[in-house]
Formats: C-alpha cells, structure tokens, sequence
C-alpha cells in the first residue's frame, strides 16, 4: 500500500477545479479489494477508479466511492479513459471494450476539429423505481422547503449503473441555497439507502443546456 500513485482528473471541463473530480490508479492489478476501498475513502472523491487486467475485454474497472463499491461511474470511466489514451497505454485503438460490474461496455475515442479527444461510452440499460418516501424530509435533506419541489414531474430513483434519486425542482433560483445533509440520506432512502441524490430543473443557466443539476 505504500507509494500509491492516484491521478486526479476533472471530468466534463477543461478547466482545472471546474469538473467532476476523479481518482485515477492505472496499475492496480496488485490492490486488493479492500485496498482499494482504503485508499478511496482517503482520496476522498465521490468515486475513485482502479484499472485492472481482464479476460473478456481490453481492460477491467473497479469504482469505489469513500464508503463502498459501485458497479458503474461515467465521469470516473471518462478520467480513466483518458488518462490511458493520452499516456499511450491504448495506443492507436480508436475504440475498447471495458469490463465493469454491470457488464462489457464499448468506449469509442475520435478527435475534434481542435484536436481535443472525445470520448463515447455506452452506459447500463436505465431502470426506474418510483419514491415512496417522505417529501418533506428529502427536501429538507438538500436544505429547501417542500414548496420549492416540482409538483408536476415525479421523484424516482434512476440507474444507469449506480442509483441516484433524481429530484425535480421549480427554480433555479434554488440550487444556490443547496446545503445537503449527507448523513439523513440513508434514512430517506430507505429502498435503495447507498443512492445518490440529484436535484435537477429544466430550467437552465445557459440557452443551449437542457437541464441544470447538484449531485450528493
């Protein structure tokens, strides 16, 4: 365990500190699973990311959150992805296959006309289950009044590869004011209490964006 090198890497921004933060170990064959579990929860990020040997695809990854492991994560696919291809680990291959814990999943790479490198990935067919707990409670959870949740969109956990409760919200205007309670999360959720929690509107910042969002 000694001498672990984690790459930490902003997805879905070019600018340092903007995106979301992922930790990267590319040579983590000789990492137990609790190895990896230990050092996740002392880098600290929602997910790190440890790149393992496979058998029935290029490469394997492991997605560990500080607390436990999950099955799937974009933008820690994402920061793995690109740290291999842009340290020539995947050479010219314009496309790879990665084992996850959800299954093989194809990643396309191509070049945009700055020659900056785009990465494609294929999620986790969506599943849905409609949320049955308290509203009053999850909105106080994220630090907002029940009054401040769309009525006219439902709340649902959502799965792509790792559960997340995906929240509607009347106004932009609230996001600001977002202070999560992590630690009433569990007690909330009590189908899925490992879920994540997303806050979401149609209602957006920039005129080409479809939706602006938290995550906790």
């Amino acid at each position: 365990m000694n001498n672990i090198k984690v790459l930490h890497y902003d997805a879905f921004s070019p600018y340092p500190n903007k995106g979301n933060p992922a930790g990267v170990v590319l040579d983590a064959a000789h990492l137990s699973e609790s190895d990896m579990q230990s050092i996740a929860h002392k880098v600290g990020f929602n997910e790190t990311v440890f790149v393992v040997s496979s058998d029935v695809a290029d490469i394997r990854l492991k997605y560990f959150t500080p607390g436990h492991e999950i099955n799937l994560c974009g933008h820690a696919t994402m920061a793995s992805l690109f740290a291999l291809k842009t340290k020539g680990l995947l050479g010219e291959a314009s496309s790879v296959k990665i084992e996850t814990n959800v299954g093989v999943l194809p990643i396309q790479f191509s070049m945009d006309k700055n020659n900056h490198i785009l990465i494609k990935m294929k999620q986790d067919q969506p599943k849905f289950i409609e949320f049955n707990g308290d509203r009053a409670k999850l909105a106080h959870s994220i630090g907002l009044s029940l009054d401040e949740l769309e009525d006219d969109l439902p709340i649902v956990y959502g799965c792509t590869g790792a559960w997340t409760l995906l929240v509607p919200i009347k106004s932009i205007d609230s996001f600001s004011r977002m202070k999560p309670i992590n630690s009433l999360f569990p007690e909330i959720l009590t189908l899925l209490p490992k879920a994540s929690v997303h806050p979401f509107s149609l209602h957006t910042l920039d005129p080409h964006a479809l939706m602006h969002a938290r995550h906790f």
